[in-house]
């Protein structure tokens, strides 16, 4: 699990030590195309990692479309509102790693140039 979260570039950085402190919140799962991933307005458990596959944000100010090694989730990480700003729908069948948002949180207080980089790509 370590090698794979550190194939997303969010990860690439991190140390083998928080590599496996991540990989043992991280769980897996897989969804088919058309299914919700995220939805809008509800609350935000945890950062997800898009391993295979396309999926697509669906936000008020636009569409985006994510592949594999893209993060999302992240917004409801960073802000007091732990709600989810956008809707993700998989274009294709996906798979991906989900990290529990308490290991996230701990994550980003030990290390502020990982929490600069989520709001990077929040922005």
């Amino acid at each position: 699990m370590r090698d794979r979260l550190r194939a997303a570039p969010l990860f690439a950085d991190l140390d083998d030590e928080q590599l496996e402190k991540l990989a043992a919140a991280t769980s897996e799962f897989q969804a088919p195309a058309g299914q919700a991933l995220i939805e809008r307005g509800r609350p935000g458990s945890g950062l997800l990692v898009l391993e295979e596959g396309e999926a697509l944000v669906e936000a008020p100010e636009g569409h985006r479309r994510l592949g594999p090694g893209d993060v999302f989730g992240e917004r409801a990480l960073l802000g007091e509102d732990v709600s989810r700003t956008a809707r993700v729908r998989a274009e294709t069948d996906v798979r991906c790693l989900a990290i529990a948002r308490p290991e996230i949180e701990r994550l980003l207080a030990e290390d502020p140039h990982l929490a600069d980089r989520l709001r990077q790509l929040s922005a």
